[in-house]
């Protein structure tokens, strides 16, 4: 009796410290792509856009432009990848750094031309700022798609749009009422940057 429950007692030891080892093994780190790579490119680009768009430097009409770009590039990698058994041929290779190449002189261009994306010191304007700082971040950490964002953007375009008509028509200044309609449509985005941030699609590592 004294040698079964010595036998048992070992075993439950061995058993315990087998599960402290395991649980003290360290979560595999992620590999980051290759330098140059097809992945690395686009993922820096993705970092060069959330910066200009968190800086002013792009407009939301220009980061609609390029994160249109940037999805549709996107596809075109995911498709050739599915053709190939989840390779790029050279050739496509080529063709796609061509087309990243494009890319990162418009991002460049874009964020050292003239055009900024300046704000006021109101309600109405500080819901715009930091909506774009909540793209900015989507985009940064890879939360948000260039497809969303694009999508984002184009609404935040309308309503930049919008507001600039609005202001004018009223020598600078915003009724009311349009105040009242202005945060209803940015209440719409709100939602849409939160649906986005938080659903299961991701940018492409």
């Amino acid at each position: 009796m004294t040698r079964t429950l010595a036998t048992l007692a070992v075993a439950a030891l061995l058993t315990a410290g087998t599960a402290i080892a395991q649980q003290a093994q360290p979560t595999p780190t992620p590999t980051a792509p290759k330098e140059g790579s097809v992945n690395d490119r686009r993922a820096d680009q993705q970092q060069r856009i959330a910066n200009g768009v968190q800086s002013g430097q792009l407009t939301t009409g220009e980061t609609k432009n390029l994160e249109s770009r940037e999805a549709n590039l996107n596809r075109e990698i995911h498709a050739d990848r599915a053709a190939n058994g989840g390779k790029l041929t050279p050739q496509e290779r080529r063709q796609i750094n061509h087309q990243q190449n494009n890319l990162s002189r418009s991002i460049y261009n874009d964020k050292h031309n003239t055009t900024q994306q300046h704000y006021g010191n109101n309600e109405v304007d500080r819901r715009r700022e930091n909506q774009q700082d909540r793209i900015a971040q989507g985009i940064r950490n890879g939360s948000m798609t260039p497809g969303e964002a694009a999508r984002t953007e184009n609404r935040e375009q309308g309503i930049n749009q919008q507001v600039r008509a609005d202001r004018a028509a009223n020598g600078g200044h915003l009724t009311g009422q349009e105040k009242r309609q202005i945060s209803h449509e940015q209440n719409g985005v709100s939602k849409q940057i939160y649906r986005q941030k938080h659903n299961a699609a991701n940018a492409p590592k």
